[in-house]
């Protein structure tokens, strides 16, 4: 359980660094299975779901030592995970089915967990095993795959981000040549694939929608960085959009954020680019629309974020959610700031430049919770944020305290009170 008090903030200044991508690190993560070698990842956030991974790799039978932000992970002889608790509090648990199908050739698996943002099954990781030889079993609340696994073709009916990293995992050690057609091109992607290849992996394609996979026998350890996060770094974009601020951002990849950037400079706000990182100014006057797309689209990841930018704007926005099917939830807690958003379907409609004011709201899902967060910036008087499953924290380390250096006045329920220290 959290509990954030929020201020409304002016003009959010300073310098701050983006850490490493949580969705490239946890599958990254994942990759330590397939190997007897040690892997070692370094710059890895501290987050609740890479603590929660931890322990599912753990009971994988990975050891795992964490030095400073670095992780390094040995895992002579991987089994399947026994404690289905952990693996149903998150998605990416699921990515451990690949790996150990791969170098075990079995894997029993719980079904996942995470944001309750829509079905998101995993037919399509099962398609993908199955193509390459594996026989699936399934019983309530987990899956079971067991065979040798061989090269084959896969389509994916939607170029899924998981069934794509899933499928890569398993594909590196299968005997021949794999192809996977209509694959997620997100940059997590191809950053599991550079890792993948830095490991002694063959890989073709990667970054387009054909990725080739020539198996081979076994893998080496490395030491690898993933990328840095995409949608942190646009969190805090809109952030200073929402306060007509001016920050600048260090260890970031512009080229990874192109339909994000566009979007913040349709809505009126200025950045420049330059070797060490990215200058974002100004403040969100103009109304947008937003279609959420697969990569190089605008990511769901940030429809929330830019929804709670939208309400600076005066007039209407337009949001088309085509990803997840209930990813609105925030709207509703929005609106106890005095957010003027109506939904119909998978479009909202948000009338901004309307003041709001502070209220108690809670946090739905991750990203939602950071929009609601950076609402209380926009809010006048007191907004008291609740995240009773702690949401926040799984994708964004420190987040508050982030904001706080830039100047944001928000404060943490401790058992001692209220504190505003940065940790």
């Amino acid at each position: 359980m959290a509990l954030y008090r929020i201020r409304h903030a002016e003009r959010l200044r300073g310098e701050l660094e983006i850490h490493t991508a949580k969705n490239a690190v946890l599958p990254i993560l994942c990759a330590g299975l397939l190997t007897r070698e040690p892997l070692r990842i370094e710059g890895v956030p501290h987050l609740t779901d890479v603590d929660t991974l931890w322990a599912i790799l753990q009971d994988c039978g990975a050891q795992i030592c964490r030095e400073g932000d670095a992780l390094t992970l040995f895992t002579p002889e991987p089994v399947s995970p026994v404690e289905e608790d952990l693996l149903s509090r998150m998605r990416a648990s699921v990515l451990v089915m690949g790996p150990l199908l791969a170098r075990t050739g079995y894997a029993r698996v719980g079904l996942p967990g995470g944001c309750a943002i829509g079905q998101r099954p995993i037919d399509l990781h099962l398609k993908g095993m199955q193509a390459l030889g594996a026989e699936s079993t399934l019983t309530p609340g987990s899956v079971t795959l067991q065979g040798t696994l061989r090269g084959g073709s896969v389509y994916l009916d939607f170029p899924s981000v998981g069934a794509t990293e899933n499928i890569l995992l398993a594909a590196v050690l299968a005997q021949g040549v794999t192809r996977i057609e209509n694959a997620a091109k997100e940059p997590e992607i191809v950053d599991l694939c550079a890792l993948l290849s830095r490991m002694g992996a063959k890989i073709r394609g990667c970054g387009t929608s054909t990725l080739y996979i020539e198996g081979v026998r076994e893998l080496h350890g490395c030491v690898y960085r993933p990328i840095p996060d995409r949608i942190e770094a646009g969190t805090l974009c809109c952030a200073v959009g929402m306060t007509q601020g001016s920050v600048f951002l260090r260890n970031i990849r512009p080229d990874h954020m192109r339909a994000v950037l566009y979007k913040l400079r349709e809505a009126g706000m200025d950045f420049r680019e330059s070797q060490a990182g990215l200058r974002i100014s100004g403040r969100a006057k103009n109304p947008i629309q937003v279609r959420t797309l697969t990569y190089p689209g605008f990511p769901t990841d940030m429809q929330a974020p830019m929804m709670a930018l939208a309400l600076c704007s005066r007039g209407a926005s337009v949001f088309c959610e085509t990803i997840f099917e209930n990813r609105f939830m925030h709207a509703r807690e929005l609106a106890r700031l005095g957010a003027r958003i109506r939904i119909e379907d998978r479009i909202a409609l948000v009338e901004g430049g309307y003041p709001l004011q502070g209220a108690a709201v809670t946090s739905t899902d991750l990203r939602g919770g950071a929009a609601l967060m950076l609402a209380g910036l926009l809010a006048q008087g007191e907004t008291l944020l609740s995240d009773p499953h702690g949401h926040i924290a799984r994708g964004y380390e420190n987040l508050p305290g982030m904001l706080r250096e830039l100047g944001a006045d928000i404060e943490e329920a401790t058992e001692d009170g209220w504190s505003s220290a940065n940790g």
